[in-house]
């Protein structure tokens, strides 16, 4: 992450815009191994944990999969039908 960091803030980077954040998501990392990896690394950071409810969110906010799947195979017969 170091590396990509520094890379990104080279080269990519505007003179206007802040240092680049690195995030590290994780699906299971305990706290030891997290302290070991992390140990020697100088910049500010913060580690955390949370629940991932986005998923149920998402399922509450869009159309039933069935409908999308019908929207998508929809556009794909009026893009055939503007080919003839």
């Amino acid at each position: 992450m170091k590396a990509y960091l520094r890379v990104l803030d080279d080269e990519e980077k505007l003179p206007n815009e802040n240092p680049s954040v690195g995030i590290i998501l994780c699906k299971k990392a305990d706290k030891a191994c997290v302290e070991y990896v992390l140990q020697d690394y100088l910049k500010p950071m913060g580690v955390t944990t949370y629940q991932n409810n986005l998923a149920k969110k998402l399922n509450e906010l869009l159309p039933p999969k069935e409908d999308l799947k019908n929207l998508i195979h929809s556009s794909e017969d009026d893009t055939e039908k503007l080919k003839m």
